[in-house]
């Protein structure tokens, strides 16, 4: 997977062939998403219950997000808000998608281990095996049922996503090595910048 965009997070590289104005919106975008260490990254999302214009504006508001920060997935409790939602876009050019109250219905045997990146852990990637198939359900932003099958990279964002409606972040996911390096590449450029 290593020619496909990295899970929620596109490779910060990509801002060297932005003009200033993309740079500037994705630094501002960056800015509005949830850090690890928040508790609302660890913390099961609640059920939504309303489908009015207050979450659609939610729903474009996050897609809006998603597309400055240079992302192909955001959830809720990225952003703060405590809701069973994410949204999505895998190809730059489709529409995103928004999920709300998503049930896996079903994964397919096979697996595969790809690299993942977060936008709430900016600049880490770790490998991460999920199931290469999957079946999702759910709702969209106007409370219409939505069944989703979903293969490759699609499938990750999908499950990536998920994961966060239920407080489980990539390092959960990824081998102990990778963890350690990760956290240790964390508090490294936590040091740097406190020493800037």
């Amino acid at each position: 997977m290593a020619d496909e965009p990295d899970i929620d997070e596109r490779e910060d590289d990509e801002d060297d062939g932005l003009d200033p104005e993309a740079v500037a919106r994705r630094q501002a975008a960056m800015e509005r998403i949830v850090r690890m260490g928040d508790p609302v990254l660890r913390t099961v999302a609640r059920p939504v219950e309303g489908f009015d214009g207050e979450l659609r504006e939610e729903v474009r508001w996050m897609g809006q997000l998603m597309h400055d920060a240079l992302g192909v997935g955001l959830a809720a409790p990225q952003v703060g808000i405590s809701h069973r939602l994410f949204v999505y876009r895998v190809e730059q050019d489709s529409p995103i998608v928004a999920v709300i109250n998503p049930e896996l219905e079903w994964t397919g045997d096979e697996t595969e281990i790809g690299d993942e990146g977060c936008l709430s852990i900016p600049g880490i990637q770790v490998e991460v095996e999920r199931p290469v198939h999957v079946r999702v359900g759910g709702l969209d932003e106007h409370g219409e049922v939505v069944h989703i099958e979903a293969a490759g990279l699609e499938a990750r964002v999908i499950q990536h996503e998920m994961d966060h409606l239920d407080g489980v972040l990539i390092l959960d996911r990824t081998s102990k090595d990778q963890r350690k390096a990760a956290m240790r590449a964390l508090r490294d450029r936590e040091a740097g910048q406190a020493l800037a």
